[in-house]
């Protein structure tokens, strides 16, 4: 009985050991977010919050912002390449309709949810045929918010169609798709379509200086033409390089920005251009081969910037024109994951073939 009450106290010695040690690694829950919320993307922490904040489209926010403060608001179509604000205006338009209550009223769904037939005919219907409780005069009407909407399959779009028409009176619909193509004619004469070009660099660089200048950021006037240019009007991912060339680099110069995004630098571009129009077969075959592996680029990213450089250059339409038609078949063939080094042989052939073109025009 004694062993068995002295082998007792020795358990329970060992578990208050076990528990005054501190755990090494095992079971321990790490916070999420760290102190301050640094871990939030820029593309959320900047979103605009209202219509006056969105960059651009100056003349659609105004039309839009008249009919929300007129309680005219129609269905609304919005259709543009990403990046450009059609999301974060909508979801400004719900702030001011509806206030800080807005997620009560607005029924959003993105390519993530499920939106076939079934949850048209239910989710939707459902939301729409409630009757909403008015947070105030303006909020009359429910919002549903569908993202991405040239995902949906046809026949949830044509069931959408007459489920509009039905709840015309108390709810209005909000359709975002990047190819208005792909929506149906029927759903797309019941709403009031606007593009969303892509964004003017001189917008994207404004709003980039509000970021770079809320975040404290060192960022000379290079590195912010360099997060202008690879951005191509598109603020997300002007906003994404500029956060990720933040983690690697301290200063946000334009190196670092190409570096970051593993684009070819302008120099290396027109470096490997002028070896194509000017060296031989194998001599540019083995000085791209070898600027390729150095700097890690992709065959693709340079033919893309090359076409560009192809374009500013003086030329002969009569040769210019093959020569593009080259490249697209050469980019083509890339997506598709053809051969780099083929490639690679197929781009030089076709400035080889250029070039004899222009030197027998000079003759």
């Amino acid at each position: 009985m004694a062993e068995a009450i002295a082998l007792m106290d020795i358990d329970e010695e060992e578990n208050q050991n076990h528990l005054s040690k501190p755990n090494k690694g095992k079971n321990v829950v790490v916070p999420a977010t760290p102190p301050g919320g640094k871990a939030t993307p820029w593309v959320e922490k900047y979103r605009p919050q209202s219509l006056a904040d969105v960059a651009a489209h100056r003349d659609i926010i105004d039309t839009i912002d008249r009919l929300t403060s007129e309680n005219r608001l129609p269905h609304l179509l919005l259709y543009g390449p990403p990046g450009t604000g059609k999301t974060s205006t909508i979801l400004a338009v719900a702030r001011k309709l509806y206030g800080a209550q807005y997620h009560n009223m607005i029924l959003e769904l993105n390519a993530s949810d499920d939106r076939g037939i079934d949850v048209v005919r239910k989710q939707i219907q459902d939301f729409a045929s409630t009757q909403s409780f008015s947070f105030g005069a303006k909020a009359s009407v429910k919002l549903v918010l569908l993202d991405e909407a040239d995902a949906m399959t046809k026949d949830a779009q044509f069931a959408l169609r007459r489920v509009i028409e039905k709840y015309t009176k108390n709810t209005r619909f909000a359709l975002i798709c990047n190819h208005v193509n792909k929506i149906i004619p029927a759903l797309q004469s019941r709403c009031t379509r606007f593009r969303f070009a892509p964004l003017d660099p001189m917008h994207v660089g404004e709003r980039l200086k509000h970021v770079i200048e809320a975040e404290g950021l060192d960022v000379p006037e290079s590195g912010l033409e360099a997060l202008k240019c690879l951005s191509n009007g598109d603020m997300r991912k002007a906003l994404n390089i500029l956060q990720s060339t933040h983690m690697a680099s301290q200063q946000i110069t334009e190196e670092t920005v190409y570096l970051c995004t593993g684009n070819p630098l302008p120099q290396d571009v027109q470096q490997i251009s002028h070896w194509l129009l000017n060296e031989s077969f194998a001599e540019s075959y083995k000085r791209i081969s070898e600027i390729k592996t150095r700097k890690g680029l992709a065959l693709v990213d340079i033919v893309r910037e090359v076409t560009m450089f192809v374009f500013k250059i003086k030329m002969q339409s009569d040769i210019r024109v093959p020569l593009i038609n080259d490249l697209a078949d050469i980019e083509y063939r890339l997506s598709f994951g053809c051969n780099d080094k083929l490639q690679l042989g197929s781009l030089i052939a076709s400035f080889t073939r250029a070039r004899s073109a222009l030197v027998a025009a000079a003759n």
